[in-house]
């Protein structure tokens, strides 16, 4: 039996499938002979994956960090259990779905670098399966067709302490059904007026199994399969069919479907009763969902965001979808630590927003490659350095990774330093530039600070030094000078502008549109009011000349400000804008106590 890989937490999941592996209890299986996309496989034995998942998006959006914990939990159980997982577009609604979010859903579930090889399906395929499943479970007296109207459906389902009642239309006989769903099927009839149901119990418990419908009509263009069709399979009737016709093991979904696993249960027994599907069947498992402070992932909130222009499009890097995560700079290995640093539980928790943003910042710590910028420029000048002089100080690449060698920065008279790296009267324990203070250049020499000049209105335009010749970093006698402050500059001959992007959280409350202590009792908030003012400052850096030529989508650190990423739509060669991916501290914690 595969097992995962030393390290890995387990989690009731795991514990699930390797008690189902050592029972053999899928080993059985086979292409041959069974319904489904086995023709695609060319009779491929289905115990040459020891387990199938799956994740089953819905093309009606785009995909967003709850969606990350999902994907990597359901490819990474397939990967360590010698599994595969498939990649299923569960796109059963024409009226909100689109080949935009389609071709976005599989652009981001590589980015994740998730891989389902040849297993990309779509339930618009097994629309023709799913006719004539539902035909067969009319004829089996477990379906029939109702005229109500959707209120009236409403008024007869009852309530959860209330039994439904049958409707009027219950005891219609099996060929009457046939005609009517035959003609649904033609398009005789206007959106509505009639249902397909599932004949079970009205007066059941679970509401869910009070005949829940299970095809209606829709006039209406689909994205894959055009106007071939005109009544199209409810959500709870395709996807367990579509797990069974792809032999899905284990069919892993979030808590909110825990009461539909009742009729998952009752669908796929009663059409493999009828011979239509085969032994064993999916098991549906459920676990909680992705809970993650200061950010909203109901759908509903993202459109409206979006929509009402409160953010630039679906890729905004503010946004926590996915396409949004790449764009600011989130990193795909960044998502795996982080999503197995939260776990897998059946318990709903809040996961705050600085665990996720530690993951990148461990992520592109490792891997990011260090560089200087100065976001908030002042002039400094050394004035016993000869005005046309220039020379190179020597800069690690990677302070963790020596053999990724060292880059020439430009040392020149006047160079950009930070404006808060001078104080002309400093504060007590400021170590940087004031009057007569000595501090390092960062790379380069030992200045002391000699004066500033200001404009009219007192606002320091310069700051002067002199350098110490004997002073520069990497020769031996920069160790005679120990200083205490460190400063960061470019040689402003070489230094190029760009526009750099400070974005933090679009949101400034841990829970968007929650009550807070001194609310009126029964008040409403609404969640815009909670928006973050300051999610997004625009400013013009200078930047070392070793980032004028870097590729979209290239991340470094700028040392002492953060990590920031080459913006993937708006760089352009030789001009890239950058993006600021997280901060190089949790500065939220700090604010909050």
């Amino acid at each position: 039996m595969s097992t995962p890989e030393p390290g890995k937490a387990t989690n009731f999941i795991r514990n699930l499938i390797e008690a189902d592996l050592a029972a053999g209890k899928h080993a059985q299986m086979r292409w041959a002979g069974q319904p489904g996309p086995a023709a695609a496989h060319a009779g491929a034995p289905l115990d040459a994956a020891k387990i199938r998942t799956r994740f089953p998006p819905e093309p009606n959006g785009y995909l967003h960090f709850g969606h990350a914990k999902s994907i990597l939990l359901n490819f990474g159980l397939a990967r360590d259990y010698g599994g595969v997982c498939h990649l299923r577009f569960d796109d059963t609604n024409p009226e909100k779905e689109e080949r935009e979010y389609v071709e976005s859903i599989i652009d981001a579930v590589r980015w994740l670098s998730c891989d389902w090889g040849r297993d990309q399906y779509y339930a618009s395929n097994y629309f023709a399966w799913m006719y004539e499943f539902a035909v067969a479970l009319i004829e089996a007296g477990h379906a029939y067709v109702d005229s109500q109207t959707a209120e009236e459906m409403r008024e007869r389902r009852g309530t959860l302490t209330a039994a439904g009642q049958d409707s009027p239309y219950r005891s219609r006989s099996v060929e009457e059904n046939l005609d009517l769903f035959s003609r649904m099927k033609a398009g005789e009839f206007a959106d509505g007026a009639h249902v397909l149901r599932a004949k079970i119990d009205m007066a059941a418990a679970n509401i869910n199994l009070r005949d829940p419908a299970i095809y209606r009509i829709r006039h209406a263009s689909h994205h894959n399969t055009g106007d071939a069709w005109c009544v199209y399979p409810m959500y709870t009737f395709a996807h367990p069919i579509e797990d069974a016709l792809e032999h899905i093991t284990h069919s892993i979904c979030t808590l909110e479907f825990e009461d539909q696993r009742p009729f998952y249960d009752w669908l796929l027994e009663r059409l493999a009763e009828l011979g239509l599907l085969a032994w064993p069947l999916p098991q549906q498992i459920e676990f909680s969902r992705l809970n993650l402070t200061y950010v909203v992932l109901s759908k509903r909130k993202l459109i409206q965001l979006v929509d009402e222009n409160h953010v630039a499009g679906w890729d905004d890097p503010r946004l926590p979808t996915l396409v949004g995560a790449r764009r600011r700079g989130f990193t795909a290995q960044g998502f795996q630590l982080f999503a197995e640093r939260i776990g897998v539980s059946k318990a709903d928790s809040w996961i705050d927003m600085s665990v996720l943003e530690d993951c990148m910042r461990e992520d592109l710590n490792a891997r990011a490659e260090r560089r200087i910028a100065v976001l908030d420029p002042l002039k400094l000048i050394i004035t016993n350095y000869p005005a046309e002089a220039e020379e190179s100080c020597l800069a690690p690449n990677h302070p963790l990774k020596p053999e990724l060698g060292k880059r020439e920065m430009p040392f020149s008279r006047e160079l950009w330093i930070e404006r808060e790296d001078f104080m002309e009267t400093p504060v007590k324990g400021y170590h940087r530039l004031y009057p007569g203070n000595l501090a390092r250049l960062r790379y380069g020499f030992v200045i002391q600070c000699t004066g500033c000049e200001k404009d009219a209105s007192g606002q320091v335009v310069a700051v002067h030094a002199e350098l110490q010749p004997d002073s520069k970093s990497g020769t031996p006698g920069a160790d005679n000078y120990k200083v205490k402050g460190n400063l960061h500059w470019i040689s402003a001959r070489h230094a190029y502008q760009a526009e750099v992007r400070l974005f933090d959280r679009l949101f400034a409350a841990p829970h968007p549109g929650a009550r807070r202590e001194g609310d009126a009792e029964g008040m409403e908030r609404n969640y815009l009011d909670d928006l973050n003012p300051a999610s997004k400052e625009v400013i013009h850096a200078y930047l070392e000349p070793a980032l004028q030529n870097v590729k979209p989508e290239e991340s470094f650190q700028f040392e002492r400000h953060g990590y920031f990423v080459a913006d993937r739509v708006d760089s352009q060669p030789g001009r890239p804008v950058f993006n600021r991916s997280v901060t190089l501290r949790d500065s939220w914690a700090k604010a909050a106590g």
